[in-house]
């Protein structure tokens, strides 16, 4: 039986750890070839450790393990030159582009608005949202070409649905990319090219396994660790669950890639076990 995107090939940004490689090797579970890039360096502003280039080549190993071909490269979503060559380079080598998702960002929390930091702020809107914006300017026209249609799935939060104190620049990025979802939408229409957001709550990733998020969450508690703010985020959830696993994230983003979803666009896709309705 052949693949939900059998044939395809998929550009994913972010791709070294936690969902970007979730994406990777699922849409490689499912007959496409992958495009890889990730940054593979720190980024100062970010609270978690960073991606290396080994996190990268796991991800190279996890879809060639599932006899699919990838093309991975060293590259930062704010470069746009770099970004546009890592995308030319893998058209080139893998013939075609036909799924986009565009899945690199950060994550900062614990300062109130007035006391963000100007290179805090600037940080996450370069990564999360100029860095968005860099990914569909280099893919647009790859997938226009075709002639095939597409699918671009935005990475956006649950955040870019709802507000949260302590976090306005995360919070305006995400709110942001769902906004450029819809004008591309509009945009890419007559192309038959798709465009959708993904909008996750808690993940079970680095983004949010450390300190400083856990400080944030639990205020209450000098030192708090992962079980207790599991606690908390279970008391948000509707569902019986402390979050998701960017397997689940990714089974979103699958659908939204396949031909299932072809009439599909414009639309934010929640994962997060019902935050929103709280």
């Amino acid at each position: 039986m052949a693949g939900r995107v059998e044939g395809k090939v998929a550009f994913i940004t972010g791709a070294a750890r936690g969902q970007g490689r979730a994406h990777a090797v699922r849409l490689a579970e499912e007959g496409a070839d992958i495009i890889a890039i990730d940054v593979c360096e720190d980024i100062p502003t970010y609270i978690a450790e960073p991606s290396t280039e080994e996190d990268l080549a796991e991800t190279v190993r996890q879809v060639e393990a599932l006899d699919r071909r990838i093309v991975a490269t060293k590259a930062d979503v704010r470069d746009y030159d770099a970004l546009k060559k890592a995308v030319d380079d893998g058209v080139a080598q893998l013939g075609r582009l036909d799924i986009v998702s565009a899945n690199a960002g950060i994550y900062r929390i614990g300062a109130k608005s007035h006391e963000i930091t100007e290179e805090d702020w600037q940080a996450i809107i370069d990564v999360n949202l100029t860095g968005v914006w860099h990914t569909a300017k280099a893919v647009i026209p790859h997938l226009i070409e075709g002639g095939r249609g597409g699918s671009i799935i935005l990475t956006s939060s649950l955040n870019g649905l709802k507000g949260g104190a302590g976090y306005a620049h995360y919070v305006s990025s995400k709110h942001a990319v769902v906004g450029l979802m819809r004008t591309l939408a509009l945009e890419l229409g007559e192309h038959s090219i798709r465009v959708n957001t993904v909008n996750p709550g808690v993940v079970h990733t680095a983004m949010v396994h450390n300190d400083v998020v856990y400080g944030a969450f639990r205020p209450d508690l000098e030192n708090p660790g992962r079980e207790d703010f599991e606690e908390t985020a279970a008391e948000l959830a509707v569902l019986p669950t402390t979050g998701s696993e960017p397997r689940d994230i990714a089974n979103a983003l699958l659908f939204l890639a396949s031909d299932e979803a072809r009439y599909i666009t414009g639309v934010t896709l929640p994962v997060d076990a019902g935050w929103l309705l709280k």
